[in-house]
């Protein structure tokens, strides 16, 4: 039998003053998940929040990657993700080591003349084929590919990284549509890998053409994790907080939201006097809508479910981490 909303959201309270808890969600869960968080934001903001405040546990609704990124950076407390099965596709898109496959080019890009790695191919592959070229790392990857990459970057940041580096040449994981963002605003050569977010990925240039037409007064904001040429449709491509920041300072009174639609609810109460559309109505990411109040009451009654990152996997991924937060 279900609990009732109203008994959640006071047990939860209860229990996290107990166990001296702070919740985090990410901008793509659900509303009242969003209501009951201490804070609400992306995955590296929200660990980089929890490391700064004086807590026992961590309560992340999220998925897997976030909480790993949690561990990574506090690693004196206690970790819990809300569902265990809340796994990031285009994470689990790239492994450190398995079988080596042949390589496949990816026609149609000057800049860079590089390579799109099928995702059946491994991070030690691609690294044995350019050796010495730094690997800049997503957030969005798993602790392991960190651990085993150089640098880290967000989608807010990755051109920034990437101009950083002295090297003319880098390999970036796992998102080729990022990927692909960063090549066309840098003058380096960016070797891709052809892992995708499917919430993104599936956004057309039809769909801005349509959306457009249904809101012909608002500003298309896009996330560099969709294809580049519904980016190079948009009025503003920007990270999910990028766009929280660009709604808030527009005079503008629309915008078309090109990001999973979980991120409306904050962009509509921060903004009460503007109206925000999806680009897409489907853009939404089941494993980020597998936590309900309920994971929330459970991860903090019961413990569930831990995650800890082992200090030989913690230490190198944090490094990669540390090296991006030192870049100003």
């Amino acid at each position: 039998m279900p609990f009732d909303q109203t008994f959640l959201q006071e047990e939860i309270l209860c229990l996290k003053s107990q166990r001296r808890a702070l919740i985090l969600s990410h901008n793509y869960q659900r509303d009242e998940v969003q209501e009951i968080a201490d804070f609400v934001g992306d995955s590296l903001e929200l660990s980089r929040t929890a490391s700064t405040i004086d807590c026992d546990v961590i309560v992340f609704a999220g998925v897997n990657f976030m909480a790993e990124s949690a561990s990574i950076l506090s690693p004196d407390k206690t970790v819990l993700l809300t569902e265990i099965d809340a796994v990031c596709p285009m994470a689990d898109m790239i492994h450190v080591d398995s079988p080596r496959r042949e390589r496949k080019s990816f026609p149609g890009f000057k800049n860079p003349p590089s390579y799109i790695y099928p995702t059946d191919f491994t991070l030690r592959d691609i690294k044995s084929q350019y050796p010495g070229v730094p690997v800049v790392a997503y957030v969005n990857t798993t602790a392991d590919v960190k651990a085993e990459s150089y640098i880290c970057c967000t989608s807010a940041n990755v051109v920034k990284v990437i101009e950083s580096l002295p090297d003319e040449q880098v390999i970036c994981i796992p998102d080729r549509n990022l990927s692909l963002w960063a090549a066309k605003n840098t003058k380096k050569q960016v070797i891709a890998w052809d892992g995708f977010c499917h919430v993104h990925e599936r956004v057309r240039p039809y769909d801005v053409k349509k959306a457009r037409a249904e809101h012909p007064k608002a500003l298309v904001m896009a996330h560099p994790e969709c294809r580049l040429d519904v980016l190079e449709m948009a009025d503003n491509v920007t990270s999910t907080s990028g766009m929280l920041r660009f709604a808030k300072a527009s005079s503008e009174k629309e915008f078309i939201v090109g990001t999973e639609i979980g991120l409306l609810y904050r962009l509509r109460k921060e903004n009460p006097d503007k109206t925000f559309y999806p680009l897409r109505k489907d853009m939404i990411c089941p494993n980020m809508k597998r936590t309900t109040l309920e994971s929330v009451y459970r991860a903090l009654k019961k413990n569930t479910y831990l995650i800890q990152v082992p200090e030989d996997i913690r230490i190198p991924a944090k490094k990669a981490l540390d090296r991006m937060l030192e870049i100003r």
